[in-house]
This record gives structure tokens, sequence and C-alpha cells, in this order.
């Protein structure tokens, strides 16, 4: 029997903190540490992925065509540019096979406008299982990357049709994989970083769409952007400067994967340039979204 005094139970919070030590609990609102944070997150990577596939059908689930709009959509959007600025302003002059110059454009700066507009609202849009639930954060953002990689590959379907059918398929679109993983990786790692300015920063999500129109106009999806340079005869820092543009080096490595006549036209330092922003934006929005794991769902 428990003599007067005691806490047998370990009610008082002496009592209840060996206890929980004794059996490795922790407080759920303890930032765990990265490598802890990062086997977490691959041990739930199934959810990462029926989370997305859920999401896909949930955006055309309501619509009489259904996933038919996976098809449509890049289809139209590619349809409305190539109209604006192929035909009215006349930026399809001098490159050779423009639409499936255009569609690579379009597919990759989209795949990266989309996870970055979509993933500073993943975790906003989730409060109520943020606060329910005790699992990585990470990855409801990377459920979004996923969801948007889906739609990429449905995508590049209809762009390796239509460059079939006009160049023919070579070896060179085995480069493709990896030009697609190193863009995926970018992606991951900016959308992990919008993801925590927007659950903080909510205005952020006003802001986007004039960075990134801003930024596509900037990339060289609707022309050839040393071609463009060249005939403006724009000076030396503004080429180097947008040489850097990440946006720039992975419609640049894709083109060249597919088309033949891309060569020319090609960035000097495109793949370097790629995977240099890849591997430093994946590890920084890593850490950038860790920092902050403690702090989601609060308030």
């Amino acid at each position: 029997m428990p003599t007067a005094g005691t806490d047998p139970a370990g009610t008082d919070p002496a009592g209840l903190a060996g206890l929980a030590e004794r059996y490795g609990l922790s407080k759920s609102s303890i930032r765990p540490s990265l490598g802890s944070y990062l086997r977490e997150l691959w041990s739930r990577r199934q959810f990462v992925v029926s989370y997305a596939a859920a999401r896909t059908y949930a955006m055309y689930a309501g619509a009489r065509l259904g996933s038919l709009w996976q098809v449509l959509t890049p289809l139209l959007n590619a349809a409305v540019y190539y109209f604006a600025f192929g035909v009215l302003l006349g930026t399809k002059n001098g490159i050779d096979n423009y639409v499936a110059f255009l569609l690579s454009g379009i597919f990759v700066f989209t795949f990266t406008q989309r996870c970055m507009t979509e993933g500073s609202r993943s975790l906003a849009l989730n409060l109520s299982l943020i606060r329910t639930l005790h699992f990585p954060r990470a990855t409801l953002p990377m459920a979004y990357v996923l969801n948007e990689l889906n739609q990429m590959l449905v995508s590049f379907g209809i762009l390796f049709v239509v460059v079939g059918f006009t160049d023919g398929p070579t070896w060179r679109w085995l480069l493709v994989v990896p030009a697609m993983l190193l863009q995926v990786m970018f992606n991951i790692g900016v959308t992990l970083i919008f993801a925590r300015i927007g659950t903080f920063v909510s205005d952020i999500t006003q802001l986007l769409p004039f960075v990134t129109r801003t930024w596509l106009y900037a990339s060289g999806i609707f022309f050839s952007l040393p071609g463009k340079l060249a005939e403006i005869d724009a000076p030396g820092w503004v080429t180097q400067l947008l040489a850097f543009n990440p946006i720039s080096a992975y419609v640049d490595i894709i083109r060249r994967s597919l088309l033949a006549e891309h060569e020319p036209n090609e960035l000097p330092y495109a793949w370097p340039i790629a995977v240099g922003w890849s591997v430093v934006m994946l590890v920084a929005g890593f850490w950038y979204f860790w920092q902050a794991e403690d702090r989601y769902g609060r308030g």
C-alpha cells in the first residue's frame, strides 16, 4: 500500500517526467533531430503517395470530363500561349518545331509554378489534420509536389507524342529522366520553403502570382533566350544573371534532350547550373522547413 505523500500514479511533474524518460516518451511539440525527422518522413512515404493520389482524384471529381482534364488543361494552356506569343507576337519565327519548343517550356515552368503556389497553402489548408495527428509536417508539401509531378508526367506524355511525330525518337530522350529528377529535387526544396512562409505570412499567396508571372517572362519559355539577348544587345551582366535562372536551366536541358535543333541555342552551363540549384535548394528547403517543425499548427 502506498504511504501518504507518495504519488504512485506519477501525477506530480517530476514523477511524470521520470516515467516518460523511462519509457522513451517525449513531448510531441519538441522538434526532432534532423536525422530522426528524415527517418520518420521516409516511414510515411505511403501516406505521401496516398494523399497525392486523393488530391489528384478530388481535383477532377466534380468535372463532367473527369481526369480527361489532366490532358486538356496543358493543351489548352499551350494553345493560348501559342496564339498570343507565337502568332500575334511572332516569337515562333526562326525557331524550328516551335510547338514542341513551346510545350516543353510551358510544362517545365508550370510544374515549378504550381508547386510553389499550391505548396504555399499546403499547411494552412490542413490545419485540422496538423492539430489532430502527430506526423512530419513535410509530408503535406511533398504530397503536393507528387500531385503536380503526376500532372507533369501526363503533360510529358503529350510532349513525347508531338516530338515523336515531328522529330522522331532518339537516344537523347533518356536524358529527360535525370533532367526531371533534378527539377523534382528543386521543386521539393522550393515548396518546403514557401510552405513555411505561407503558414506564417498568409499574404504570400497573393504575391506569388506576380512573382511567378515575372519569372515566366524572364525564363525563355516563349523564345530562344540566347537569341533574344543577342537581338536586343543586352548588357553582359544581364546575360550572366539570366543564365543562372534555374527555370531557364531546366527548360534548356529538357529541350536539349528532346529537340535536335535546339543544340545551337543551348545555354553553355545548363546542366551544372541545374545540378547546383537542385542540390542547394533541396538541402536548404528541408533545413528551413524543419527549423519551424514545432511551430506549425499553433495559434
